[in-house]
């Protein structure tokens, strides 16, 4: 490893808004082998799956709704 590196030609990443934000999710295990499957018959990992699925949620405009019971 060398003792100085030389920015001074170093470039902006010019996609900072595509970057992805790490966050911690608990998900049931059953939705998680879910998922965990779909990304072995598709080849594409699981955490892109439920990204995708969430991303197509919010531009659907998809609402949960929920009724809760006494």
């Amino acid at each position: 490893m060398r003792s100085e590196y030389d920015f001074s030609k170093a470039v902006r990443n010019p996609y900072p808004r595509h970057a992805k934000k790490q966050v911690t999710l608990r998900l049931n295990e059953d939705v998680i082998a879910y998922f965990k499957g779909m990304a072995e018959e598709s080849g594409v990992p699981y955490q892109n799956l439920i990204n995708s699925y969430l991303l197509d949620c919010k531009e659907s405009g998809k609402k949960l709704e929920m009724v809760w019971k006494a």
